[in-house]
């Protein structure tokens, strides 16, 4: 070194500012893989059965169609569940919800069919479409959906009573806003008029209840908005941030749906995303066209509007819009 040179120093390089985008990407990243992986893991613990079968003459149709079913069948109760949730105890099975979903090019339509509708039973005489369910259980039930409607069933998707309030609780309840108040001891219900979350059992009997004044027509509404609720509770970042609500619902799905043997659970995650744009006003809501009520053999039916049905249907089927004239 030179005389009166300054001594070297070995330059100090400055401080590196942390890298907070790329460690946010590393842990957006590892919570997508997580979450992968344990829809993977959901997808094997999902109750199946060969629902949709293959026979001559069955319809083909544009988009797609769910058939969602709510059974009360008490066979997997126990007197106590039997007793908390109002339901009484009947043998066999019936449905309480049968509602066809279509989504396609034009948009979501969620059609209900009443379970008391006098419609033909493949291999049997004309009978309510629930016989159908009672008779033959699934296959038959999506069988006779497809002959009177001309819609080919895609997927299928059957939940229980416990089933149903094991959902709702892990989610943490739903909310809902009741226009009147409701009171039907025979489905343990007993709720105020305006907004409210409601919890499994609670929500249960609202579904369930037939004490107003349009009865089964009035519950086939409520069904349908509550569905709607559900579905984007169950999409929503409450519940998908939330690790406990996750956990919650991944023990509480596997026993509480029943889904076609080529369904999946991507495939569940379509219909809630279909039904949460519902619920945002993203497509329609309706009940097949009604012609009238009557009795058959001393029982209660409901006859389908034969004209404007097969034109909703027949629309569905091609995947247009539906003219708002047969929405009701």
């Amino acid at each position: 070194m030179p005389p009166g040179a300054a001594p070297y120093r070995t330059p100090i390089p400055p401080p590196r500012r942390p890298r907070w985008g790329r460690r946010l990407v590393t842990l957006l990243l590892v919570l997508v893989l997580a979450m992968l992986g344990y829809g993977a893991y959901l997808d094997t613990k999902l109750s199946r059965d060969s629902t949709l079968t293959s026979y001559a003459g069955r319809p083909s149709s544009e988009g797609t169609n769910w058939l969602i079913v709510g059974s009360d069948s008490r066979a997997d109760l126990t007197e106590q569940q039997e007793e908390r949730l109002a339901t009484g105890h009947s043998s066999g099975q019936r449905t309480d919800t049968i509602m066809l979903l279509h989504t396609g090019s034009n948009g979501t339509t969620l059609v209900s069919l009443p379970r008391d509708s006098l419609v033909p039973i493949p291999g049997r005489n004309a009978n309510k479409l629930n016989s159908a369910f009672s008779a033959g259980g699934a296959q038959l039930l999506t069988r006779t959906v497809e002959q009177a409607t001309g819609l080919r069933i895609d997927h299928y998707a059957e939940i229980g009573f416990e089933g149903f309030v094991q959902v709702v609780d892990a989610v943490g309840g739903v909310d809902m806003c009741i226009p009147s108040a409701m009171r039907d001891p025979l489905a343990g219900l007993n709720i105020k008029a305006g907004c409210q979350e409601l919890n499994g059992p609670t929500a249960l009997g609202y579904v369930r209840s037939r004490a107003t004044p349009r009865a089964d027509l009035d519950r086939i509404e409520h069904q349908r908005l509550f569905l709607s609720a559900l579905m984007k509770r169950l999409v929503s970042p409450f519940t998908l941030a939330n690790p406990v609500r996750l956990v919650a619902l991944g023990e509480a799905i596997p026993g509480a749906l029943k889904i076609d043997s080529g369904d999946h659970v991507w495939h569940l995650a379509s219909l809630g995303l279909a039904m949460r744009g519902l619920s945002a006003g993203d497509g329609a809501t309706t009940t097949v066209p009604i012609g009238g009520t009557g009795t058959v053999n001393g029982s209660s039916i409901v006859r389908w509007d034969k004209g404007r049905a097969k034109q909703l249907f027949s629309t569905l089927a091609a995947d247009r819009p539906v003219p708002k004239s047969l929405l009701n």
